[in-house]
């Protein structure tokens, strides 16, 4: 942009470059745009499980829709194969490796992500958006001491961006079963107050392990502990009997609520995080969906999964705005099979490969753990193809931000890279040039790709799930491995020895990225 010679005159050059920055940015601003944004995260869904990408074990048209009308990516990822650390690095921006106890949290867990910080819903708040969180959190709600579950719970997502939430808590493996609307837990009778603990609240306290002949679904490791719904969790709670929900009906609320909140919000722009928990155990789909396919309740729920993507489609469609909206849909990590519940997951797996071609699933750093679906739609605008760019959950607070004119802070978002263009499948745009990897943090186990090559690194010397489809277990592996993916995507030929020169660059490279604090 050129401007005016005679701005120049008698003018300090201090005065004309504040002129010329803000007449730079107001320039900016004008070509921002503003559509509405859906980002629709499923949970522990893999590369291999849709039919968009290649399973022919059942069928998911909805989300089949959305892949062939957008762009379907072969090289997208969640930052880490499990659900806290991913959730914490897409809100923030910023690797949870770099921030303690960000692993998975507990029921009690206080709010992860505190007020004052960055986050993708506040990028968009300062867009002008309105902004709702509907479905699973897992990120800790309260203060330093944990949730005041009879009272108000905060900080939550109404202090770190969010305008509206209604939430599954933690997740709902761990209790409590409960709804919380904004700062309170939904429908709780102040005469039957909740508590929730990690100890046994009485010696005649039903759980899994006193009450197993009780269970509708049995449990094979862990999730002994309080019973709800015939279900038994991780952790102890008492009360709350009005607040709480039946598992059965968590996809039909997040729904309800979402279509609710899209039909309230539907003249501004606004940015809805619909955080889906169907694959999650205990994996317990409505009742229309138990049979959907002949795999058991793990794929029933992808089937349960694909009706949620067609709903919210069918809404956009019949509030005429499907063509100002984009459409994001990913998943928080991999997949994995027996997940501490008898659901026949693996039993019923048959010629199924969740994770496709890839090794590993949740909780590796192998590629099952974090190369996920990902797709993008934006009706007329996103051309359908398929892309091979690197992108990730990481960076949409630092594409939104630039599709939408909001300038990031340098201390802000300090892993989130604009790769809007090739998210809207630009031709010739260019995704991330290299992505780091974790599993869920305490293990200090990452992995680094960059191009072709991936590099391992394994400070706790083993690998977890390493096959997704028979056993999660640990398996003994050296500290480092690198493969090709190009000729190797199964990462089974460890290349570290003989490929010393890109072993050396990459390992260097990897220590870089975890020990600067910031990769933007």
């Amino acid at each position: 942009m050129r401007l005016p010679i005679f701005l120049f005159k008698d003018l300090s050059s201090k005065l004309v470059l504040r002129w010329a920055v803000a007449l730079l940015g107001f320039s900016f601003a004008l070509g921002a745009e503003k559509p509405n944004v859906i980002v629709i995260m499923a949970d522990d869904l893999g590369y291999g499980d849709i039919s968009a990408y290649g399973t022919k074990s059942f069928q998911t048209p909805n989300i089949d829709k959305l892949a062939k009308g957008g762009q379907r990516f072969t090289n997208g990822y969640c930052s880490a194969s499990t659900c806290t650390p991913t959730r914490y690095s897409f809100l923030t921006g910023t690797y949870a490796f770099r921030k303690p106890n960000t692993g998975i949290a507990p029921p009690n867990s206080p709010a992860l992500i505190q007020p004052g910080t960055e986050t993708l819903p506040s990028v968009m708040q300062k867009a002008g958006y309105r902004t709702a969180v509907i479905g699973k959190w897992h990120l800790g709600l309260g203060g330093p001491e944990g949730p005041d579950w009879n009272g108000e719970l905060k900080p939550g997502p109404r202090e770190i961006g969010f305008d509206y939430n209604f939430l599954l808590p933690t997740t709902n493996d761990r209790v409590p079963q409960v709804f919380v609307e904004n700062s309170r837990v939904l429908n709780l009778d102040p005469k039957d107050p909740l508590w929730v603990g990690n100890k046994k609240p009485s010696d005649d306290h039903p759980t899994g392990l006193t009450h197993r002949d009780s269970l509708k679904m049995d449990w094979t490791h862990g999730h002994n502990s309080t019973i709800h719904n015939g279900i038994s969790r991780i952790g102890f709670y008492t009360g709350g009997h009005a607040a709480r929900f039946r598992d059965e009906d968590l996809a039909d609320e997040w729904v309800n609520q979402s279509v609710k909140w899209i039909e309230a919000n539907k003249d501004e722009p606004f940015f809805l995080f619909f955080s889906s928990h169907d694959l999650h155990v205990p994996r317990i789909p409505h009742e229309r969906f138990q049979g959907a396919t002949d795999l058991g309740y793990r794929a029933d729920s992808i089937v349960q999964l694909d009706w949620c993507v067609g709903e919210l489609m069918k809404t956009l469609d019949r509030l005429k705005i499907a063509d100002n909206t984009l459409v994001v849909f990913c998943s928080d990590n991999g997949p994995v099979m027996d997940d501490g519940y008898a659901d026949e997951a693996l039993e019923r797996v048959g010629k199924h490969r969740a994770a496709g071609p890839y090794t590993g699933g949740k909780y590796s750093v192998y590629e099952g753990g974090t190369r996920t679906p990902f797709i993008t739609h934006w009706k007329g605008r996103i051309q359908p193809g398929v892309s091979r760019q690197l992108v990730s959950t990481i960076d949409f607070a630092g594409s939104l931000a630039a599709l939408t004119g909001v300038e990031l802070d340098d201390d802000a978002c300090l892993d989130s890279i604009d790769v809007m263009d090739a998210l809207l499948g630009k031709p010739g745009a260019k995704g991330r040039d290299h992505l780091v990897q974790q599993d869920n943090g305490k293990g200090g186990n990452y992995g680094l790709r960059v191009g072709k090559w991936k590099l391992q690194r394994h400070d706790s010397k083993s690998a977890r799930n390493l096959v997704v489809e028979t056993h999660l277990a640990n398996t003994k592996v050296p500290e480092y491995q690198l493969f090709d993916l190009s000729k190797d995507p199964a990462e089974k030929n460890d290349l570290y020895a003989k490929e010393a020169k890109v072993a050396k660059r990459l390992t260097k490279q990897l220590a870089g990225l975890i020990d600067k604090g910031r990769s933007r």
